[in-house]
């Protein structure tokens, strides 16, 4: 590959320069692939490209080679592995939960079809966190939307016994349409989880709403941050349970461990 231009040389063109290097078959995967496919907002600060097995290409500063015994498919003017194929190289690389929470959630808002996703997961029957994955995608209540919903789900509402919530629960109030992540709708109880690590102006606008949606329904509305549900699961399942037992709840929450704070 021959570079005609006088200044620095741009990502794509560096990432065509690296499977070039890497010969045939070549093609970019991983972070690199899921930066070209815009599933990641950040490229890898080296190249990531995937070769077949049987193939030893030479190492190169700033290359990443990893071999395939079953090449995914691949495509395109700069030849990338398949979205869905980067979705779960993706997916196989992460060392946490929320990370493969979060990767699927950016996936299904890149538009990458859940059919699509599952149709790959099963040619793939050897992966990190496959069962996860196999888990989240199989969904059909389509309840999780961001680690921190599925951190509620299973720390608060499983794993205290409490009633199961509607998830995303559309409709109007007011003069136009909101959405609750989590609601119990025959309690008059609503819970919105909040995952971001810093204040902002929709404060202002969030306290607005539960104000029209008390005064319309009689609901009352939890918020609970991150650092709630992460750190503290049991004192929110507690006091979510007294809120549901004032509105009508008949059962009791149940202690999730022997460290359990209820």
């Amino acid at each position: 590959m021959v570079l005609l231009q006088s200044g620095p040389p741009s990502w794509r063109q560096l990432a065509q320069g690296a499977v070039l290097a890497a010969g045939p078959g070549a093609a970019l995967s991983h972070r690199s692939a899921g930066f070209a496919h815009g599933l990641v907002a950040t490229p890898a600060p080296e190249m990531v490209v995937s070769v077949p097995l049987e193939r030893t290409p030479g190492t190169r500063p700033g290359l990443v080679v990893r071999r395939r015994r079953s090449m995914p498919p691949a495509a395109g003017a700069l030849r990338c592995v398949d979205v869905a194929d980067t979705v779960l190289d993706l997916v196989a690389d992460a060392r946490r939960e929320d990370e493969v929470v979060g990767l699927l959630c950016d996936a299904a808002r890149s538009g990458v079809p859940r059919p699509l996703l599952l149709s790959t997961l099963a040619r793939r029957p050897v992966l990190r966190h496959r069962r996860m994955v196999a888990d989240l995608l199989g969904d059909a209540d389509a309840r999780v939307e961001s680690p921190l919903e599925l951190r509620f789900d299973r720390d608060v509402e499983y794993a205290h016994g409490l009633p199961r919530s509607s998830a995303q629960v559309r409709e109007r109030v007011g003069a136009g349409w909101i959405r609750a992540d989590r609601r119990y709708r025959e309690l008059g109880v609503r819970v919105e989880l909040d995952g971001r690590l810093a204040h902002d102006g929709r404060a202002d606008a969030d306290a607005w709403r539960d104000n029209v949606v008390r005064v319309e329904s009689g609901d009352i509305t939890l918020r609970y941050r991150w650092r709630h549900v992460v750190t503290s699961p049991c004192a929110i399942a507690s006091q979510l349970a007294a809120a549901l037992s004032r509105r009508g709840w008949r059962g009791a929450p149940r202690r999730c461990g022997v460290t359990c704070g209820l």
